[in-house]
């Protein structure tokens, strides 16, 4: 997703023949289960939340939400109808309820303060400065007051050797907008939208570079169920 229409949608490995191979792809070299598991106990989900998990993917994030907090509401978005099918059929197999919804993470269906959270992961280096900064508006329009964003994505290297195998990441997905995450500017875009409390919380390392989870709040008087965490 690097451009401004869905005719110019980018499928998550570059091109729509890979998409059958995404899981194994990300499961062998990102430390999928670690970081998504820190990405899920960071987030301290809340028995009747509303979550969205943003460019879902195959709905990994999503599903093992679902299964750690079967009371929440869990829904993903993904611009790609090929992948949300293979999330769908996911889900099924899981046996968990889910709603995957197309849509661009720039132009979110759903009205304002509708979510309790949000979640993505390996996904905001896909896009241009400008449409980093249109999807983390979205954000913050459809998240509640008080509500947190949780991101996982590639951040700054933790050192040279981090650095070096980044190198690939951006041959791959391009230089110029994977550069915002090795620059450690995903905090100034948030902070940019209007969030507070940024930070970096965790990272990780991996044979493509530094995963970074990341966390935000909108400003605003949180709902009372958000008070008591509960997984």
């Amino acid at each position: 997703m690097k451009h401004s229409s869905e005719s110019d949608y980018v499928p998550a490995l570059g091109y729509h023949w890979l998409t059958p191979w995404y899981d194994a792809v990300v499961g062998a070299t990102t430390r999928e289960s670690v970081f998504k598991r820190a990405l899920i106990e960071q987030a301290r989900f809340v028995t009747g939340q509303r979550i969205l998990d943003v460019a879902s993917g195959t709905g990994t994030l999503a599903i093992w939400i679902k299964q750690s907090q079967p009371h929440c509401d869990v829904t993903g978005i993904d611009g790609d109808p090929a992948i949300l099918a293979i999330a769908s059929s996911k889900a099924q197999k899981a046996d968990v309820v889910v709603q995957f919804d197309q849509a661009l993470s720039y132009d979110l269906p759903y009205p304002e303060a509708q979510f309790d959270r949000v979640v993505s992961s390996l996904f905001f280096h896909h896009l241009s400065w400008e449409n980093k900064q249109r999807t983390a508006q979205e954000l913050f329009r459809v998240l509640r007051p008080g509500a947190e964003l949780h991101i996982a994505d590639w951040g700054l290297a933790a050192n040279m050797l981090m650095r070096g195998l980044f190198l690939l990441v951006q041959a791959l997905d391009g230089f110029e907008n994977t550069q915002d995450n090795v620059s450690g500017k995903l905090i100034e875009l948030f902070e940019q939208a209007g969030f507070i409390q940024v930070s970096q919380r965790q990272s990780f390392g991996t044979v493509y570079g530094t995963m970074a989870l990341y966390s935000a709040v909108k400003p605003g008087q949180p709902d009372a169920a958000d008070s008591e965490p509960d997984c």
